[in-house]
């Protein structure tokens, strides 16, 4: 008989050490489920399968920020105003640099045509 003892946490050998990710709305879902239930956070994070530190981190977060604590990838929760001044900056920086091409360019081109 061939038996192989090792620990069995009830996770697939495929999610083991590869980082987990979770949606805005499970975070928050998770947070406001441990704060309706009248349980510790530790038994919160058991039942979803988190780590309490980790449901600790959302929880906190949600207190700071609210509705933005969780803005997902590639959203950085910035207003209106501010996400324009970024678009702006961004266009700037393209422009500064295509500027710069060009006076290589040219610098180039009159070498060339003494």
């Amino acid at each position: 008989m061939d038996t192989e003892l090792r620990p069995d946490n009830g996770k697939s050998r495929s999610t083991v050490g590869k980082r987990r990710s979770f949606t805005a709305e499970f975070k928050q879902e998770a947070v406001q489920l441990a704060k309706q239930l009248d349980v510790a956070l530790s038994q919160v994070a058991r039942d979803l399968e988190l780590s309490e530190s980790l449901l600790r981190r959302w929880f906190q977060a949600n207190d700071q920020k609210g509705e933005m604590a969780f803005p997902g990838k590639g959203k950085s929760g910035l207003n209106a105003e501010q996400a324009e001044i970024q678009r702006l900056k961004r266009e700037l920086d393209i422009a500064r640099q295509e500027r710069d091409i060009l006076k290589k360019a040219v610098a180039f081109f009159a070498k060339e045509s003494r």
